[in-house]
C-alpha cells in the first residue's frame, strides 16, 4: 500500500530569547530562528505508521544510495583541509513562512509498504507506553526523551535530562515506527546548541563540541511572564568536568540514520547542518602531538563516563569515530571550501581502519605472536611496534580466547595492550566496516562461544572481566559504583540490545540477536527496565540501578523493529569500501630509506 503523508500543524512559537549568549549570523538576537520550517530544496515527512503494527520494506522500494563524497583524490602532500572558524556561532539558514498560514505542505513520497501483522507482547506494549512518557517538549514541540523516568527516584540528579548518546535507541525506534518529526527537533535544537558558550575554569573547548545532554527550563521574565530555554552540559556539570567526545560523533551518526530511514536528505543539505559537520570533523581532524590515526581521549569521554582506565586510544571512540568519518563523506557537499576537508577524511579513514585491523586485533594466533614477542626494538620495520612486553598478557586471557574467535583490543598506546572484550566498540567496528569480514564473523563467534560470559541472565555485558582487587583500586580510584561486575566495570546493560541486533543483522545472524532478545524479554518487564544489572552473570538488578531507564527500553523496542525490518536495517549499516583499501597518503611508497607497512601487511586488510 502507498504510504499516506498528512498536512502537519506547524508551531510558530518561539521563544523571544535564550538562556546563554547565542548570536546567529543570518538571524538579529531579538529574533532566533523557528527550526520546525526549513527552505531546503524539499521536504519529506515521515511516515506515519499504526503503532501496533510493523511495516516491512521491500527491497525493490527503499530509496537508492546517494552519491558518496569521494571524488576528491587523496593528496599526499596537502596536509591540510579547510579550517573552519564561525566567529559569531552556528550559520543557519534563513526560514521564511508564508504570513497567515499555520499549515505546511509536505511532499508526498510513493513509497509502497507491505504490512506485516504481528501482535505485540505486553513487554512492548508497555516499553512503548514508558517510551512516550519519556518525551520532553520545547515550545510545544517534541524535542528528546529524557534519561530515566523512574517515579519512586527522590534524587534525580541529571538522568531528568536529554542526553544525546541515550537519546540514539530512542530516535530509532520513532523512525522505524514512523514518527521522524521529534528526530529533526532534536537535531536541529542539538545543533543550535553547538555554537553556545563553554568554558570550564575560564578555559574554552575547540568549536564544534557538542553537548552531553541538555535540559528544558521555565525561566521567569517578569511577574506574569515565563519562557523555555535549552540548558546544555558540555561537561562543565559532568562528573570530572570531562567533555562528551562522543557527543558529536553520535550526533552525526543519526543525522544519516534520519536521512537513510525517511528520505529526507533535505535536513543534511541545510547549510547549517553541513557547518555543523564541518566543524564537528575539524575539531577530530586538528594536528596535534599524536603519531597515531586514532583519537586520542581522556578517561569517562564516551558511555564510560567515569574513570574506567580507557584514556588514550580506546576502542568505543575509534569505532564511532570512524563510523562518523564515513557519515560525513557520504552527507558532505564537496565544493571548493570542503573537497580539503573531504580529501582529509578521506586519508584518515584509510589510516584509521589499517591502524585498528592490524594492531588490534587479537586472537589465538595474535596472542601466541605476542607471547613470542622481543622489546626494545628500534628500527623502522620492528615487530613490535609498541614495545608491548609479553608478561602484559593477561593469565585469564589464555584460557579465555576460543580457537575460533577473536575481537578488538580495548585500548593501545605505547608499552600498554588493554585486553579487556568492549562490545560497544567492537559491535560498531562491525557495523562500520571498521574491521574485516572474516574479524566480523570472529567477534560474533567469540560472543556465541562465551555465551554465558557476556550475555548470561542479562545481555549485554559492557566489558569483560571485571577490574577486581588491586586493579580496581588503582585503576578506577576505588570507585564505590565502579565495583567488580558493576555498572561501567562489566555490569551488563540490556541498551546494548540494538547495537548487537544490528551487528548480527549485518553478518546474516539474526538467530543471535534473537536469543538474546528473548533473555533479556523475560525479565526486563517484571523487573521495571533497569538501568544495569549486577553480578558476573548479570542476575541481579543494578545496586545504584535506576528504574524505567529510556535507553533500556528503546534499545528493546529498536531490536524488536530491526528484526521485524531487515530491509530497513540495511540502511543503517556499511559494507566494506574498497576505495579506502588502496588510498594512502603515508608518501613511503617510492622511498629508499623507509617502507609503507601498509604494502607489507596488504594481506591483513583484503577481504576474503
Amino acid at each position: 500500500m502507498s504510504a499516506i503523508y498528512l498536512l502537519r500543524k506547524i508551531s510558530t512559537k518561539t521563544p523571544t530569547r535564550f538562556h546563554r549568549s547565542l548570536f546567529f549570523s543570518t538571524f538579529s538576537k531579538e529574533s532566533p530562528p523557528d527550526l520546525s520550517r526549513t527552505t531546503s530544496i524539499r521536504h519529506l515527512s515521515s511516515q506515519r505508521f499504526v503503532p501496533s503494527s510493523i511495516y516491512r520494506f521491500p527491497q525493490s522500494k527503499i530509496l537508492p544510495n546517494r552519491k558518496f563524497s569521494t571524488s576528491v583524490e587523496t593528496n599526499s602532500s596537502d596536509k591540510s583541509f579547510e579550517r573552519i572558524h564561525v566567529q559569531s556561532g552556528a550559520i543557519l539558514e534563513r526560514i521564511h513562512k508564508n504570513e497567515g498560514e499555520g499549515e505546511e505542505t509536505v511532499s508526498k513520497v510513493n513509497v509502497e509498504t507491505e504490512r506485516v501483522v504481528r501482535e505485540e507482547s505486553e513487554a512492548e506494549k508497555e516499553a512503548w507506553r514508558i517510551l512516550e512518557n519519556a518525551v520532553v517538549r520545547y515550545c510545544g514541540s517534541p524535542v528528546g526523551t529524557v534519561a530515566a523516568n523512574d517515579p519512586g527516584d527522590k534524587m534525580p540528579l541529571n538522568y531528568d535530562q536529554v542526553f544525546i548518546r541515550d537519546f540514539v535507541p530512542s530516535a530509532l525506534a520513532f523512525l522505524l515506527k514512523g514518527e521522524g518529526d521529534i528526530v529533526r527537533n532534536f537535531l536541529l535544537h542539538t545543533l543550535q546548541l553547538q555554537s553556545w558558550e563553554k568554558t570550564v575554569d575560564c578555559y574554552s573547548p575547540g568549536q564544534g563540541l557538542m553537548p552531553a545532554s541538555f535540559k528544558v527550563r521555565t525561566v521567569a521574565l517578569d511577574e506574569n511572564t515565563t519562557e523555555e530555554v535549552l540548558d546544555p552540559d558540555f561537561g562543565e556539570s559532568a562528573i570530572g568536568r570531562v567533555a562528551p567526545v562522543d557527543s558529536g560523533l553520535w550526533w552525526i551518526i543519526l543525522l544519516r540514520a534520519y536521512g537513510k530511514i525517511t528520505g529526507d536528505f533535505s535536513l543534511q543539505e541545510r547549510i547549517d547542518v553541513q557547518t555543523g559537520i564541518k566543524l564537528i570533523m575539524n575539531l577530530c581532524l586538528a594536528d596535534g602531538f599524536d603519531m597515531f590515526p586514532t583519537l586520542l581521549v581522556t578517561d569517562g569521554s564516551c558511555m564510560i563516563d567515569r574513570r574506567m582506565g580507557i584514556h588514550g586510544h580506546p576502542l568505543e571512540i575509534q569505532s564511532l569515530f570512524y563510523s562518523a568519518l564515513r557519515c560525513s563523506r557520504e552527507m558532505l557537499s564537496v565544493n571548493d571550501s570542503s573537497k580539503n576537508l573531504v580529501r582529509a577524511i578521506n586519508n584518515r579513514l584509510s589510516a584509521l581502519s589499517f591502524h585498528i585491523r592490524e594492531y588490534y586485533w587479537v586472537d589465538i594466533k595474535k596472542i601466541n605472536e605476542i607471547y613470542r614477542y622481543k622489546t626494545e626494538e628500534y628500527s623502522t620495520d620492528a615487530t613490535n611496534k609498541f614495545n608491548i612486553y609479553p608478561e602484559q598478557i593477561p593469565p585469564w586471557l589464555m584460557d579465555w580466547i576460543p580457537e575460533q574467535g577473536g575481537y578488538l583490543l580495548g585500548n593501545l598506546q605505547p608499552a600498554h595492550m588493554d585486553f579487556r572484550f568492549f562490545t560497544l566498540g567492537n559491535f560498531w567496528s562491525i557495523v562500520s566496516s571498521l574491521a574485516t569480514p572474516k574479524q566480523n564473523e570472529a567477534i560474533l563467534n567469540l560472543i556465541e562461544a562465551k555465551w554465558d560470559d557476556i550475555i548470561g541472565n542479562m545481555p549485554l555485558k559492557i566489558c569483560y572481566p571485571a577490574l577486581e582487587y588491586d586493579d580496581w583500586r588503582i585503576i578506577t580510584g576505588s570507585d564505590p559504583k565502579n565495583t567488580p561486575w558493576s555498572y561501567h566495570n562489566s555490569g551488563s546493560w540490556p541498551t546494548l540490545l540494538w547495537q548487537f541486533t544490528l551487528a548480527c543483522m549485518k553478518m546474516g545472524r539474526p538467530e543471535l540477536a534473537e536469543k538474546a532478545l528473548a533473555v533479556a524479554e523475560k525479565r526486563l518487564l517484571a523487573d521495571r527496565w533497569p538501568e544495569y544489572y549486577d553480578t558476573r552473570s548479570g542476575k541481579f538488578i543494578g545496586k545504584q540501578s535506576r528504574l524505567y531507564q529510556t535507553w533500556t527500553v528503546a534499545g528493546f523496542l529498536t531490536s524488536k523493529l530491526l528484526l521485524a525490518n531487515p530491509e530497513m536495517a540495511s540502511l543503517l549499516f556499511w559494507e566494506e569500501d574498497y576505495e579506502l583499501l588502496d588510498i594512502c597518503a603515508c608518501g613511503l611508497r617510492k622511498s629508499d630509506r623507509k617502507k609503507c607497512s601498509r604494502v607489507a601487511a596488504k594481506t591483513q586488510i583484503l577481504v576474503r
